[in-house]
Order: C-alpha cells, then structure tokens, then sequence
C-alpha cells in the first residue's frame, strides 16, 4: 500500500522468543503502517499478533530485527517511558480500570504526569468522556458498568495524552456482539475524527472487517495483506 502518507510504524525483519528461545513468536515479522492508517492484525490464536503489537508498544523487546515510529528505532532506546506515554495510547482485552476511582478518575490517571492542573485535568476527562458517548457515566465506577462500558472509559483514558497511535488488543475479546460492534464504532469514529494512526489485533472477521487493511499473521510471519472489503467499497 502506498498513498503518499508518511509511514509512522516500520517493524523490520523481527524476531522474538520465549521460554528461553524454545518458543519463536515472531518469526521476521515486517510490517509498515501509515499516518492515519486502521490496520487490523488477525490470524489464529499464538500466531503472534499480540507479541507484535506489545512490542510496537514497547512492553517488550525483540530479540533482533528493528521497530521504527516515527523515524526513532525504538529498540535501541533504553528509557521508553516518555515514548509509552505520549505517542502510544493501549487498549486491552481487560479494561484494567481501577475499581476504587470513577470514569473521570481512571481516566486522570495517566495525566498525572503532566503539567496539566486538578482543573484540566478533570475538564479533559469529561470531554473524553463525551468523545466515547459516555458523558453521563463521568461519577460511575467500574462495578456500575455494563462491560463495553467499561471498555469504552478505557478508550478514553488510552487518549488521556493525546498519543497520535492508538493499539487495542482484542478490544472486544470479552464483550458480546452489540457492545463490540458499538466499541468498534467508537474507535473507527476516533480514528476517522481525530486522524490517529490504529493498529487492532482482532480474531474476529467481523471486527477486521471495518479497517483499511488486514494483515494475516501465521506462525510468526505475516503470511497476507491488503484492503479489507469494506475499504475496497470506499473507492470504487
């Protein structure tokens, strides 16, 4: 795929194992995602989409190859906090909200190693809030939450730094077919409005479907790719 978009995510030739190198999850996986890109990644479970994406996110290293974003090789960086938390925004399976705090306050968290006051902090989480349709929900904790609710909060806290690449794995992995097509909905509608680059692992074709291209992972390698039908509709 080449559309003049700059390519913000080049993962090159990467390797990585577990178990003391007994188990290769990646294989020489190459990939490349342009600016403003949906990417869904899918393949059948421990092909290694979840390895890939985590490494993207910098909660692993690989064992060779590189992972350039934006033009940076990441894997030679020894301090990737300050990459994790302003270029990359994660979404998982599990919400991993904090029960004890509201919507708001789980979503304040990874704000508070900003400059930004008590004030803004708190307008920024609500106006996050309304962005996932869930302004009404902003004194509501976790246990008072339908799951895609939950997951919706997660969104929006995964935004909390304005990161321009956003990764969601299995975001919908737990939910049933409505909340999922509905956390769909939000992320493409975040995507789309905000032009943020979205990297999703997903075994789930209906998911897969919504995004501009799928990448096929088998074994460790990425075996196929190209538009998805829905984005091959768009232009004809």
């Amino acid at each position: 795929m080449s559309d003049g978009r700059e390519i913000v995510i080049d993962v090159r030739n990467v390797v990585k194992t577990f178990d003391e190198g007994h188990t290769r999850a990646l294989d020489g996986a190459t990939l490349q995602v342009r600016r403003g890109e949906f990417v869904a990644i899918t393949g059948p479970s421990g092909c290694g989409k979840s390895t890939l994406l985590h490494l993207i996110a910098a909660l692993e290293r690989p064992d060779s190859g590189e992972i350039v974003v934006y033009g940076e090789e990441i894997t030679r960086r020894r301090d990737l906090s300050a990459y994790r938390a302003r270029t990359i925004g994660l979404v998982f399976q599990l919400h991993n909200l904090l029960p004890n705090l509201t919507a708001a306050e789980n979503i304040q968290v990874p704000m508070y190693e900003t400059d930004l006051s008590a004030g803004q902090r708190r307008r920024k989480a609500l106006e996050l809030l309304a962005l996932v349709d869930m302004a009404d929900k902003a004194r509501k904790r976790p246990a008072q939450l339908s799951g895609g609710e939950r997951q919706r909060v997660a969104i929006a806290r995964a935004l909390s730094n304005d990161p321009p690449i956003l990764l969601a794995d299995e975001p919908t992995g737990n939910l049933d077919s409505k909340a999922g097509l509905r956390v769909l909905e939000v992320l493409r509608g975040i995507q789309r409005q905000r032009g943020v680059t979205l990297v999703l692992v997903s075994h789930d074709p209906t998911i897969a479907a919504a995004a501009d291209r799928i990448v096929r992972m088998l074994d460790g390698r990425i075996i196929e790719e190209g538009a998805s039908a829905e984005a091959a509709a768009r232009v004809v």
